[in-house]
Parts: C-alpha cells; structure tokens; sequence
C-alpha cells in the first residue's frame, strides 16, 4: 500500500475488502486470516508473503 501511494479506500476498492477490516488489520486491532490475506494479495497483485515480516519466509 505505501509502496504504491495506495489509500486505505483504494485498497479496500481493489481487493473488496471493508475499509474498517483494513483499518483494523494495519493497527494492530486484528490478525487477518488466509482468506483476506489472499484477497490482499490477489487485489494488489503481489504474493501473500509480501504481507508479512517474519524470519521464517
């Protein structure tokens, strides 16, 4: 999304997704599931494990 100049609302847009589900997820508020990280990644057209940070990718 940064990488992009995305807005939450454009994210939301791309991957259908509710702009609240978002807002929750990039706070902290939430853990995403598969499902929406595959929303995610198919919206923006990236991989899911460019969603995350981990030492095991």
């Amino acid at each position: 999304m940064y990488k992009r100049n995305l807005t939450i609302r454009q994210v939301s847009i791309l991957t259908d997704i509710p702009k609240s589900s978002i807002e929750n997820i990039m706070s902290g508020k939430t853990d995403p599931r598969l499902g929406t990280l595959e929303r995610l990644a198919k919206g923006l057209n990236i991989r899911i494990s460019d969603l995350y940070d981990s030492p095991f990718k």
